[in-house]
């Protein structure tokens, strides 16, 4: 996509649509090489934008209609021959050509074909410059509407889960060992508010993005007298952007759509690293169904959780895409260069893998079985409950916590040196590493007990669990 003489001059625009050969007016007498096509071309790739050109394009014709630019019988032939090349294309009977390159000149050549000359007024007083940046933004505010609404239905996933599990106890880690008790229902509500933010990200960058370039033109603006606040609100935006050259060059809303993407996509990458692990033959904390998992092609026993893997390397393709948009905006002058029609597949590869993965991990999160047996089994393993009579010491006999730690870590020592866990050591044992504990200091050391006391704000607590559960179906669903 390159600009376009626009009909600022008054040049070619109505003029009807030029053979492809010599799209660009009587500057150029000979076609391009072959070659020139080749890389010149992005009809392979931009006929995703089809919807949104053609939305674009009857909000421009609407507006010239209005201004007085063109007659009411041309805008109503060119609506009517939009409406047409639209049904085509969605009825997949439209011949895509490579020869004019893009998006807008194949649905202008076929408008063209369909109406004649009145097609060729509809390029008054834009370029292709405002017109690709317009579709783009149209393209980019549906793909984030469509992600954050799967982001919705993730986080309902997740919620579910959370309160069926709200009292379900599991080791929580810290450097992958087991540090303290918490709850499945808690650890799972650690994503929904990951999730959480991913779509305040979302809905701060369609704040910012919705600002309409079009009228731009291919730099300058235009001398004819559009609307473009008119446009702007056709086309479901909040106003015109302020400067022609910055509306025609940012793609600042890109890189701030993949930026969510791909932190979202670390979110994905992490929930799912704990799924592989879960499922495996040594934590069996989970199980998903044949739906979500593969088989050995050698080892009959083996049920392998392909989804979840495909999501850890599908989030280095989404942050490989924001790179390679960052690498090609990083030294362009204003206003468009050519290097950003490398925009859009970047773009488009990234929205279709976040819709792969989040649908897969929505998926998973509602077919996982959770082994609640397994898991409070351990719950308790590697001492887990050591800060409880940690704190208990602080609270009832009086010492500083660093004391209090010390006492701790020699009960955990003993419990190693007799090979049990803490709650198996006997009162008499305890009180050889300090007197003062008693009978009470025991209650402290079940895994129940643990989690129940952890009410504070965001604690692990049950009844804590459920609230939280309460808050984010009122904030988020």
């Amino acid at each position: 996509m390159s600009d376009n003489q626009t009909s600022a001059s008054g040049a070619s625009t109505n003029q009807g649509t030029a053979p492809a050969s010599s799209m660009w007016g009587g500057r150029f007498a000979g076609g391009p090489a072959a070659i020139m096509q080749r890389i010149n071309a992005s009809i392979d790739f931009d006929q995703r934008l089809y919807a949104q050109d053609i939305r674009g394009s009857k909000a421009h014709c609407t507006m010239l209609v209005k201004q007085g630019i063109i007659t009411a019988a041309d805008g109503d032939a060119i609506l009517a021959g939009l409406e047409q090349v639209l049904q085509e294309i969605e009825g997949g009977n439209f011949p895509f050509r490579t020869e004019l390159e893009d998006i807008h000149m194949n649905v202008e050549a076929r408008l063209a074909e369909i109406i004649g000359e009145a097609a060729g007024r509809l390029h008054t007083a834009r370029s292709r410059n405002d017109q690709v940046a317009t579709d783009f933004r149209l393209w980019v505010r549906d793909a984030l509407d469509g992600m954050e609404a799967a982001l919705k239905g993730l986080q309902q996933a997740l919620l579910d889960r959370a309160f069926e599990h709200a009292g379900t106890v599991m080791p929580g880690f810290t450097h992958l060992q087991a540090a303290q008790p918490v709850t499945m229902g808690h650890h799972l509500m650690a994503y929904v508010e990951m999730i959480g933010r991913d779509r305040g990200r979302l809905a701060d960058a369609r704040v910012r993005l919705n600002e309409s370039p079009l009228g731009s033109a291919a730099l300058a603006g235009t001398s004819f007298p559009i609307d473009r606040h008119f446009t702007a609100r056709q086309l479901g935006f909040d106003r015109p952007m302020n400067n022609s050259l910055d509306g025609v060059s940012d793609r600042d809303f890109a890189l701030e759509f993949m930026s969510a993407s791909a932190i979202c996509a670390v979110h994905l990458s992490r929930l799912a690293e704990e799924l592989v692990i879960w499922t495996s033959a040594q934590f069996r904390f989970v199980k998903l169904s044949d739906a979500f998992t593969t088989g050995s092609s050698i080892m009959p026993q083996k049920r392998n959780p392909d989804a979840a893997e495909l999501i850890r390397a599908k989030t280095g393709r989404v942050i490989g895409d924001l790179n390679a948009l960052l690498i090609v905006m990083k030294g362009l002058p204003l206003a468009y260069s050519k290097d950003m029609q490398d925009d859009k597949e970047p773009v488009f590869e990234c929205a279709d893998t976040m819709e792969l993965a989040i649908a897969a991990m929505t998926g998973m999160i509602k077919d996982m079985v959770v082994n609640t047996d397994v898991l409070a089994a351990a719950a308790g393993a590697g001492f887990t409950t050591a800060t409880d009579i940690a704190d208990w010491c602080v609270r009832e006999l009086k010492m500083p916590f660093r004391r209090a730690h010390h006492v701790a870590g020699s009960l955990v020592k003993l419990a190693e040196d007799k090979g049990c866990d803490l709650p198996d050591l006997s009162l008499d044992e305890m009180r050889t590493v300090e007197p003062g504990i008693t009978e009470a200091a025991r209650a402290v050391l079940s895994v129940e007990s643990s989690v129940a006391s952890r009410i504070s704000h965001g604690g692990t607590a049950p009844d804590n669990v459920r609230a939280a559960v309460a808050a984010a179906r009122a904030k988020w669903l």
